[in-house]
């Protein structure tokens, strides 16, 4: 009977509703009420442990996401570092390439500068170009800078000098030029002569050659060759009718005796 009270008990309190006299209920009743009410706790257990899984399994698979979310966040953090890593290498490898370019442009141009000093260079003079060497170049404008301060003893020497060095050089017309004037002022006419006949014989085109070809008869004037100088100015005139010299020589030919 103690049994019996419990279980009346039990379906009391899940709100199983009991006759209002006792006395309806005997064993059979009570013992369909109980297996009633174990079948239904059977069902709850079983529901609720199954809820349980659930949720335990909720929390395992949470768990491995929780690990999965951390190492992803790891190889993120790696992945950053990398990336910094490269951006900074290559940065470092830009500013070294450029550098490297300075470099090899700075030692090119010190290069193509020592080259200068040796490879030929055009020339432009008296209205022709030519190729000169750099050395040349330099021999050339020291010789007329000595011809332009009036040293003409000098001026000869250093304009010979040239010839013997350079003797088919572009500057070639300019030196015997420069030289027979200098051979000139120093009272050399016989010198200064046979320079400004071989200026004409080799460049008759040159500019200056009518000055030359004047410069001839004023040596030969010196030289108290008169005949000589009237046939000198007279080839002048013929030769280039259209130059100042010519109109020079005219007048020298109207005062020659």
């Amino acid at each position: 009977m103690k049994r019996i009270f419990w279980s009346l008990a039990l379906l009391a309190s899940l709100g199983v509703g009991l006759p209002s006299h006792a006395s309806l209920f005997d064993d059979d009743e009570a013992r369909r009420a109980i297996l009633d009410l174990r079948q239904r706790l059977e069902v709850q257990k079983g529901g609720l442990e199954a809820t349980q899984a659930e949720i335990r399994a909720l929390a395992q698979e949470n768990a491995q996401l929780r690990i999965s979310i951390l190492d992803l966040q790891s190889l993120i953090e790696k992945l950053q570092q990398e990336t910094s890593r490269l951006t900074g290498s290559k940065e470092d490898l830009a500013r070294q390439l450029s550098q490297t370019q300075m470099q090899i442009k700075d030692q090119a141009q010190a290069i193509q500068a020592r080259l200068n000093k040796f490879e030929p260079q055009k020339v432009s003079l008296e209205g022709v170009d030519f190729m000169a060497e750099p050395a040349e170049i330099r021999e050339y404008e020291n010789a007329l800078g000595v011809f332009k301060k009036a040293d003409y003893a000098a001026a000869v020497q250093v304009f010979s000098d040239f010839n013997r060095h350079y003797p088919s050089s572009g500057y070639t017309p300019a030196v015997l030029y420069g030289l027979g004037t200098a051979q000139y002022a120093t009272r050399d006419f016989k010198g200064a002569m046979l320079t400004f006949k071989a200026l004409s014989t080799t460049t008759p085109n040159y500019p200056k050659v009518p000055e030359s070809e004047l410069l001839i008869a004023s040596c030969l004037i010196e030289l108290k060759d008169n005949k000589g100088a009237r046939k000198s100015l007279e080839d002048l005139i013929k030769s280039y009718p259209q130059s100042e010299a010519a109109q020079m020589a005219r007048e020298r030919l109207s005062k020659l005796k």
